[in-house]
């Protein structure tokens, strides 16, 4: 069995900061030493005096577009990007074309997972109006949840019907996730905007379009429906101050039946950022003010916000080029996350334990994920090695993502991430891949 020994390094894991030696032995870490470890025969010795070894990031919210939609991405493409971002493991929404509405539709996705993927997958069960047959026959030790739109969405995603909903969470035995946008509330506001400006309405407006209210009255109502019948809620991509009066930080996560979620973009940016970013930041729900974003992160730092995620959501440049209402909302963020991130940390934002803690501990815990997401022995090697002190600009040369852009091009960041081991294999190191190897499904302990 191959073993490699990473000497030296500063180990990121469940609070603490600590250095230590860690041997992978397989798929597996095999030890952890503070003491340090001798090297044995013929093992693969790196060293990484100086540098960060963390859990790699579980992205519980991505778009890769396959099937259907791989002139923007592809699972192959994506799953590369986000290893070299340090993603080890991913969930994919099932809003691809055609929808993930069957479990035969569910198979296809992952047989395309098992044969394209880097990065360690899942793939969520799409609900609609009229599968919830379907719906019910999902095995909940290997698919991470049921994916819900309760707002606008590709095809026929968007579960509006009072009666489906409430047999839904009555009856669903799986984590629920939800993108939670009132659309009689959107579709008001759309016509003021259209009323007020015709077809030439400006970015400016999408976080009046789609309103905090809007957020507030569907996020609401899947609150009042998960706390009826007693449903492991996940409410996703928070984007308002007011939602988070929803949250509780009383109970520790692993008792919780409602928790949420925070995307990159929502902690990054705000809407005085419309003005330089343009269509480029359209995402649903939309950046909204500097007030929501601040209130964010303090949820994030409180726990009333368990999970940080990236929504990561490409779309080409030309259709990201059109006007406001052919514009789609979506953007790449999986290479530029944990970046993202770790630059907050640098202007005092989140501490590096909490940025652990919310991308891989929290996110292993609230879905029950086996053997992943912490630094410990018999758990899968998914690491990510952190250098925070070696600065580069993202660029179009740079990024990875099918689509070509970046949302945060001529941004520098000082962290890098140098290496990142997906199931103890080195996938990705300084800029090249190894595929050798490819990635897992994750299994859960449920």
């Amino acid at each position: 069995m191959k073993t490699t020994l990473l000497k030296g390094g500063s180990l990121v894991n469940e609070g603490r900061i600590f250095q230590a030696d860690l041997r992978i032995e397989g798929q597996r870490i095999s030890e952890i030493s503070e003491q340090g470890l001798a090297a044995k025969d013929n093992e693969t010795v790196i060293d990484l005096a100086g540098k960060l070894i963390i859990p790699g990031m579980i992205d519980d919210q991505v778009h890769f577009r396959e099937p259907g939609l791989t002139h923007k991405a592809e699972i192959y493409t994506e799953a590369k990007a986000a290893v070299a971002g340090g993603i080890t493991t991913f969930m994919e929404m099932p809003n691809t074309v055609p929808n993930t509405l069957t479990q035969e539709l569910l198979a296809d996705k992952y047989a395309i997972g098992k044969a394209k993927s880097l990065a360690n997958y899942s793939f969520f069960m799409g609900a609609s109006n009229d599968n919830l047959d379907e719906v019910l026959k999902t095995n909940v030790k290997d698919v991470c949840g049921v994916k819900v739109f309760m707002g606008s969405s590709t095809g026929n995603m968007l579960v509006d019907q009072d009666e489906v909903l409430d047999e839904l969470f009555r009856n669903c035995p799986m984590l629920i996730a939800t993108h939670c946008e009132d659309e009689a509330t959107i579709r008001a506001n759309t016509e003021l905007a259209r009323q007020k400006f015709g077809e030439n309405v400006p970015i400016s407006q999408h976080p009046i379009i789609r309103s905090e209210e809007a957020c507030y009255l569907s996020s609401s109502k899947a609150v009042r429906l998960a706390q009826k019948h007693n449903t492991r809620l996940h409410i996703l991509h928070t984007s308002t101050a007011k939602e988070l009066d929803l949250f509780s930080n009383k109970l520790p996560l692993a008792e919780k039946r409602i928790t949420a979620e925070a995307c990159i973009h929502h902690l990054w940016f705000n809407d005085a950022n419309y003005d330089e970013k343009g269509t480029y930041i359209k995402w649903n729900p939309a950046v909204k003010t500097a007030n929501d974003q601040k209130n964010i992160m303090n949820a994030v730092l409180d726990n009333r916000i368990d999970i940080i995620a990236t929504d990561h959501a490409p779309h080409t440049i030309a259709e990201k080029e059109n006007t406001y209402f052919s514009v789609p909302s979506g953007g790449p963020l999986v290479q530029h996350a944990l970046p993202a991130l770790f630059e907050m940390h640098q202007s005092g934002k989140i501490s590096i334990e909490d940025i652990v803690r919310k991308t891989s501990h929290a996110v292993a815990d609230c879905f029950e994920i086996k053997d992943r997401g912490y630094l410990k022995e018999g758990y899968f090697a998914d690491l990510a090695i952190v250098n925070l002190n070696a600065p580069w600009q993202v660029n179009k040369g740079n990024v990875l993502s099918k689509c070509g852009w970046s949302p945060f091009e001529g941004q520098t960041f000082k962290a890098t991430i140098e290496k990142t081991f997906v199931s103890g294999h080195l996938a990705y190191e300084s800029g090249k891949f190894d595929e050798s190897v490819k990635g897992e499904r994750i299994t859960f302990n449920r």
